[in-house]
């Protein structure tokens, strides 16, 4: 059957709304972004909500639902407090608030009684550097225009390396950060004891 108009509003609001709340989080996360309490609070609750959206999409437990918008929150805002209150590049926060996210999923897990993937994979997703590459794209679409002038070009150039790097090395370090104490602490995390016959 075709879905209804109620259904697809629903749908189109489930996934945007994780989508927005995200790019709310990579705009306030920036290290450029006034360092306040309301931009805090905001980072806070969006980073919840797009933690919360994406978690949802892969139907896991309801308690592993609500850890994962928490630590998406206590990740998010341990990266911002360090952006603005330590001297620290990005990436370097990232990577600690990536360490800090996969050691609390990795303590979280048996009390939740589900493995740490899955509510600490969905807490990183608000940290992921949308900004950055967006503006990668945005200056290489730019840049491969044509009757460009040669200081122009140069901008773009920068542009194009200097965010392209952020962006990567943001991700490297989501990676890396959340995976170690994954791997140290593997017989700490909740595993599943499967009886033969089951």
């Amino acid at each position: 059957a075709m879905p209804t108009t109620m259904e697809m509003t629903i749908w189109k609001n489930f996934i945007t709304m994780p989508t927005t709340a995200m790019g709310i989080c990579a705009y306030c996360s920036c290290p450029n972004t006034a360092s306040s309490a309301p931009y805090l609070r905001i980072m806070l609750l969006m980073a919840a909500i797009a933690a919360t959206g994406f978690a949802v999409i892969s139907n896991p437990p309801r308690r592993a639902i609500a850890v994962s918008a928490v630590l998406a929150a206590v990740g998010h805002a341990f990266r911002f407090y360090m952006l603005h209150s330590w001297t620290i590049d990005i990436s370097s926060a990232t990577f600690i608030a990536a360490f800090t996210i996969g050691m609390l999923g990795v303590m979280t897990a048996k009390l939740v009684k589900c493995p740490a993937e899955i509510f600490a994979f969905p807490s990183l997703l608000p940290m992921i550097p949308g900004v950055y590459a967006y503006k990668t794209i945005l200056a290489l679409m730019q840049f491969m225009q044509e009757n460009q002038d040669a200081a122009v070009m140069n901008r773009l150039i920068v542009d194009i390396c200097k965010n392209g790097i952020t962006a990567f090395f943001i991700i490297f370090s989501l990676v890396i950060g959340v995976a170690i104490p994954m791997l140290m602490f593997k017989r700490l995390s909740y595993t599943r004891i499967i009886k033969p016959g089951h």
